[in-house]
């Protein structure tokens, strides 16, 4: 390597967009982070402008990019500051740009992670739902410009270790027998049904083990995190539904297994640290410090793993069926949970009631089929329609 990687970080300020700039910052002369960017979070943006000295910076909101612009200028950085959707695509599409972190939450991260993946560059994909609602115009998009697609999801990327290099394209013909997903089971994996109508956004979002933001967090809380990624496990690894499984593995050790053909089970272990991922696909194929420490098993002693209740969970098994589904109906699935899971942050709607609003919305929206991206905005939108309708239904019966 002539220089250090230029990265794109895309969702800078969040969990997984400050853990890769941990890493990065470790490994200076590997790493350069080039390019930054946030939703509205200025302020913190420009604190990692100050730390990390980016050439690009972008934030969503125009009026928020000018008063960055003026800070970036008065500082003397070497930043330029652009905003919004183009800004964001600028960046991914920047010429000196290598890598791309893709860790913007949501249907928001679709665009530019796509835009990334036609660019032809190293995408680094925390964005699950990229591949969840548009996985056959993304993988076509990843095949006809050659750009290489690391998983950054730790269930994912543990799939990707221990797979052998010519299956992580798709596992058919290659002696899988069965990807197998681990879950925590969040914290309500043993509280009484009959008490989670009374949760807090507070409660969902104090995951056991992992550090995360609040909208991944309350997705562990219900597992629709879980059901996500049988979706993204699916085209990631060319598996069909029957050959994707969850266990629940409260401990969140191993963050995955494969199954394969003879018996033998290959499962990746580590602390739960996400920049163990993140620094596994930055460096691929080599490895490096990611300062996370040892797993010391002799102190863990039990790792324990139990079937999950499909009933406690039943985004699980709303998962199988949208795959089932195909076409536009992994898109609603998704529409449907932002809307939900953002009403019940905002107080507005009782934890139970997330899973109601995804399955009336799933009934009411008819999926069609996915042969370009508008088809899958259009999904998007409809979905979000009739997921604010059946949230309305739902506040009412609540009252």
């Amino acid at each position: 390597m002539s220089g250090p990687r230029n990265v794109a970080v895309l969702g800078a300020t969040g969990s997984i967009g400050r853990s890769t700039l941990d890493v990065i910052a470790r490994h200076r002369e590997r790493f350069r982070a080039f390019a930054l960017t946030a939703h509205t979070q200025g302020d913190e943006l420009f604190e990692l402008c100050v730390a990390h000295r980016p050439a690009l910076a972008v934030l969503a909101d125009e009026a928020q990019a000018r008063v960055l612009r003026s800070r970036v200028a008065a500082s003397g950085l070497p930043t330029e500051v652009l905003a919004g959707g183009r800004g964001l695509i600028a960046a991914v599409e920047h010429p000196d740009v290598e890598c791309v972190m893709a860790a913007i939450v949501g249907a928001a991260g679709l665009a530019p992670t796509l835009a990334a993946a036609r660019a032809g560059k190293k995408l680094l994909l925390a964005n699950k739902e990229a591949l969840v609602m548009a996985g056959p115009i993304f993988m076509a998009a990843v095949r006809a410009s050659g750009a290489t697609l690391l998983p950054i999801d730790s269930e994912h990327n543990a799939i990707f270790q221990c797979l052998p290099e010519r299956a992580r394209g798709g596992v058919q013909g290659c002696g899988v027998r069965k990807i197998v997903l681990t879950g925590s089971g969040g914290p309500f994996r043993t509280r009484p049904l009959a008490a989670l109508a009374h949760v807090t956004p507070a409660e969902a979002c104090a995951h056991p083990t992992w550090s995360m933001g609040r909208k991944i967090s309350v997705d562990s809380a219900t597992m629709m995190n879980k059901a996500l990624e049988i979706i993204e496990a699916h085209w990631l690894f060319g598996a069909s539904a029957s050959a994707i499984e969850i266990l629940v593995h409260p401990q969140s050790v191993v963050h995955s297994m494969v199954e394969y053909a003879d018996g033998s089970v290959i499962a990746q272990l580590g602390n739960p640290d996400m920049r163990t991922p993140i620094a596994q696909a930055l460096a691929h194929p080599d490895r490096i410090d990611a300062g996370v420490a040892s797993l010391d098993l002799a102190r863990l002693a039990a790792l324990t793993f139990e079937a999950p209740d499909f009933d406690r969970f039943r985004a699980l098994a709303l998962a199988y069926d949208v795959l089932a589904a195909g076409g536009t109906a992994p898109a609603i699935f998704n529409a449907a949970n932002e809307v939900a899971v953002g009403a019940f942050l905002s107080g507005e709607l009782a934890f139970p009631r997330i899973t109601e609003v995804i399955e009336a919305t799933l009934e009411h929206v008819p999926a069609g089929a996915v042969g370009r991206l508008e088809d899958v905005v259009e999904a998007d939108a409809r979905a979000r329609s009739a997921a604010g309708t059946a949230l309305a239904h739902a506040i009412v019966r609540t009252a």
